[in-house]
């Protein structure tokens, strides 16, 4: 029996040729440091060679129309079965895709509609459900004896026949914005009063307003009603007016057409042709839910089928948990001969929905926008959809599925791992969470440090074997005797002694009224289960209402009040990548290369050459390669085959050209290194080199206190994981008094191995040092129990959350019988 998958001389990434052998038919766990080779082991060696096999044995003609994979940089992979992967950052879906679309249930319950439903007549009368609909029959109304077809499952989709007209099945409007048509009513209309006249309409609009008998030289507020309403809705009469040009003397006279304020709007919007000229519009419009379907998106036609007395569109409105318990009830509330055929449609729905209660998603509604999903919420959608057809003999390759999930949500996640193994499949679980590592079968660990000094298998075995190994990193955390608490937490009665923050709101999503305090100068943690409303309470409500504050512009609409005295900047911190091209490089980010241009052009050998600092830019100075511009990389076009990505063999990677290695900057011990050298080294080595330049090591020091001295200089900073993005962020504020800021972090914990969350804590205690308040969004219980002042949402999530179930101290949640969270702490 072959019981192991081998991996022989791997050198992806930042791997050393490393051996390995990987059991088949288990959990194995791959551990580490952030930057030490997991993903490459995971995903750059065994996701890659069991796709890329697969996918080889297809036809040529069908492999062009795929993205592939490029062979991994390996020497052999033995026994890899067919892989699937499932990435830490699922995409951010379109505006047309919902949490019934993605996780496919949708299909089943338009099925159920379709050839279960009782319809109703062109005459408006309904016919009991009948088998003459599965058969393609005509059907015909006892009442009237009118003759009809039902609808098939695709008129009732959204996405094509079933779509509501007004809206296109988006089940939103976009409606012209009153408020933004004069945003400024102390100004004359000859002033520039109205907007859409200044950038969407010809300026002399004003001048045929005075003929409408608007009065154009007295600020817009004096104005009657009756003349606002003419510059708002008046009619498209044709007017005579004298027409001066303001910037030469030309001058005549022109018959011109009314266009009021709304209609200029409208007439832009019905002209837009691209993303630049919806930009100039988009300022005067606003969504509003669609006034014909009420945002459900379907046409009154897709909602006229009834089931168990309710239409699709109320279906779609209630939650999982309550929709799957309705299905249950389908097959009884139908004529005999039509249960065989209802029963293999419902479990369908229920063997997809159990899967997804499983996980924790009995909360969201099928009509949820998919795009409103948080993280977590779409990787498990994701992980349902994956695991839902039992599979067997298939490699899961799991990137942090941890991500985004409560302790009390990773327990459904284990399970399903467990299943997949029961079906005699193969998972890899890439994680730094303890808790979901103990659940591994076998263990390997990377490290020993990150990127150059990483890419060693440092140890493997049993979660016991690992706890007993002194080389093991993961050990400690594993086995629960590493030190955790890491800084001393303020008490219930200091704990509001330098003031607070007290927001106030009204329900939004599924987020009830608050009334919330948040100390200052303090570390708070918001914590809860997925889907208790953490994100909307703090990235919906206190953030916008902070700026709105600070900017002294109006409150978003359901907060009713913040009060935060000597706040003067909220800056958010989260994992969004950095950049979006190969240009973007961590010492071009940290502020560090432009520095560097300037000493490295005031060298004797720049001088001597005639370089400026501008000469050593490689996005367009004249010492870049040019052979890539600057890019450090070429893209081969090779017809039906993927593009090939390869260094340049120009400058192997640098982005200079050759003469940049001609000119050197000597440090105090007279050590002489040129540019491309040095964005070649990672931060701590250019520190050791960058000791007596002042500004380039404060920055550098910066970097390694936040825990990023492995990072390369020239290192693109697109490719950076969620964790190293958020810390690179901070590198412009470590080191200034913060009194006057509040710092909100979105899960920063995301993809840190525990010994990493360390460094993550210290750097939280740099800003508190300088006296700023620190709000962190966190699941992740070491974060948790370092924290001064804990504000737990939940209880559950959707409907069942929303709602602050405590706040105080670490200790006081975890003596607070409502809280989850205090269940694990």
């Amino acid at each position: 029996m072959i019981d192991k998958m081998l991996v022989r001389g791997a050198k992806v990434h930042n791997l050393k040729n490393i051996d390995v052998d990987i059991p088949l038919n288990r959990i194995v766990g791959i551990a580490g440091v952030s930057g030490s080779g997991k993903s490459s082991l995971a995903l750059g060696v065994l996701y890659a060679e069991g796709s890329r096999r697969y996918l080889e044995a297809l036809s040529t003609y069908t492999r062009r129309r795929m993205t592939q994979a490029s062979k991994a940089s390996v020497e052999e992979v033995l026994y890899v079965p067919a892989a699937l992967a499932l990435h830490q950052r699922p995409g951010v879906p379109g505006i047309r895709s919902t949490f019934g679309t993605g996780t496919e249930l949708l299909n089943s319950l338009r099925l159920m509609y379709s050839r279960l439903a009782s319809h109703r007549c062109p005459n408006g009368h309904y016919i009991p459900p009948t088998l003459a609909v599965a058969a393609g029959r005509e059907l015909v109304c006892p009442e009237c004896g009118a003759h009809f077809y039902a609808p098939s499952a695709e008129e009732l989709a959204f996405n094509s026949q079933g779509a509501c007209q007004k809206c296109g099945g988006t089940g939103s409007v976009r409606t012209v914005d009153m408020a933004s048509l004069v945003p400024d009513d102390s100004l004359t209309i000859d002033g520039g009063a109205v907007a859409p006249w200044n950038s969407l309409m010809w300026s002399l609009m004003t001048d045929v307003c005075r003929e409408m008998g608007v009065r154009t030289d007295v600020p817009f507020r004096d104005l009657t009603e009756q003349e606002k309403d003419i510059v708002y809705h008046g009619p498209a009469e044709k007017k005579h007016i004298f027409y001066h040009a303001k910037n030469s003397n030309q001058a005549g006279e022109l018959d011109f057409t009314y266009y009021n304020a709304v209609y200029t709007v409208e007439n832009a919007l019905a002209k837009v042709k691209d993303d630049k000229g919806m930009k100039r519009v988009e300022k005067f419009l606003r969504e509003d839910v669609c006034p014909e379907c009420h945002g459900s998106r379907l046409s009154a036609a897709a909602r006229a089928p009834k089931l168990r007395g309710i239409s699709l569109d109320e279906a779609c409105q209630m939650t999982l948990e309550a929709l799957a318990e309705w299905v249950k009830g389908v097959p009884g509330s139908l004529p005999e001969e039509m249960r065989p055929m209802a029963e293999s449609i419902c479990e369908a729905f229920e063997s997809t929905a159990k899967r997804l209660m499983d996980l924790g998603l009995g909360y969201l509604t099928l009509d949820r926008s998919a795009s409103t999903l948080s993280t977590g919420e779409r990787q498990r959608m994701q992980l349902a959809r994956a695991v839902r057809n039992r599979t067997t003999g298939v490699l899961y390759v799991l990137d942090e599925p941890s991500i985004g999930l409560h302790p009390s949500n990773i327990v459904g996640l284990t399970g399903v791992m467990h299943d997949l193994v029961a079906d005699g499949n193969s998972v890899i679980l890439v994680d730094h969470d303890t808790q979901i590592l103990k659940e591994a079968d076998w263990v390997i660990e990377m490290g020993p440090e990150a990127g150059a000094k990483g890419g060693h298998v440092i140890a493997e075995g049993r979660i016991a074997d690992l706890e007993a190994k002194p080389e093991s990193q993961i050990g400690p955390f594993l086995s629960g005797k590493a030190e955790t608490k890491l800084r001393r937490c303020a008490g219930t009665g200091e704990m509001f002694a330098e003031g607070g923050i007290h927001l106030s709101t009204g329900s939004i999503h599924t987020v009830k009224p608050l009334e919330l305090d948040i100390p200052k100068g303090r570390l708070t943690v918001v914590t809860g289960v997925s889907g208790s409303g953490k994100t909307t309470m703090v990235l919906e409500s206190l953030v916008p209402a902070l700026e709105a504050k600070i900017n002294g512009s109006a409150l978003p609409a359901h907060i009713r009040e913040i009060r935060a005295e000597g706040i003067a900047h909220v800056k958010l911190i989260d994992a969004t990548p950095i950049g979006i091209n190969v240009r973007s490089t961590v010492a071009t980010y940290a502020g560090v290369h432009d520095e560097l241009r300037k000493l490295y052009a005031k060298s004797p050998d720049a001088r001597q050459k005639g370089f400026k600092a501008s000469d050593f830019s490689y996005n367009t100075g004249s010492l870049r390669c040019p052979g890539c511009d600057g890019t450090g990389e070429v893209s081969l076009d090779v017809q039906f085959l993927p593009d090939v990505n390869i260094v340049c063999p120009d400058c192997r990677g640098s982005r200079y050209a050759r003469a940049a290695y001609g000119v050197k900057l000597m440090n105090k011990a007279e050590q002489a290194v040129s540019l491309p050298q040095l964005m070649e080294m990672d931060v701590n080595s250019a520190l050791a080199f960058c000791g007596g330049m002042k500004t380039v090591s404060q920055r550098l020091q910066t970097l390694q206190q936040l825990g990023l001295g492995y990072l390369t200089l020239g290192e693109e900073t697109p490719s950076l994981s969620g964790g190293e993005a958020q810390r690179l962020k901070l590198a412009s504020e470590i080191g200034r008094t913060q009194t006057d800021s509040v710092f909100v972090f979105d899960e920063p914990s995301i993809g840190l191995h525990p010994l990493d969350v360390q460094v993550l804590l210290r750097v939280f205690q740099a800003l508190l040092d300088n006296g700023a308040t620190v709000v962190v969004i966190e699941h992740d219980l070491d974060v948790i129990r370092n924290a001064d002042y804990v504000i737990d949402m939940g209880p559950g999530g959707g409907e069942s959350g929303g709602r602050v179930v405590a706040a105080g101290t670490p200790e006081e949640i975890r003596e607070n019988p409502e809280s989850i969270t205090g269940r694990y702490l």
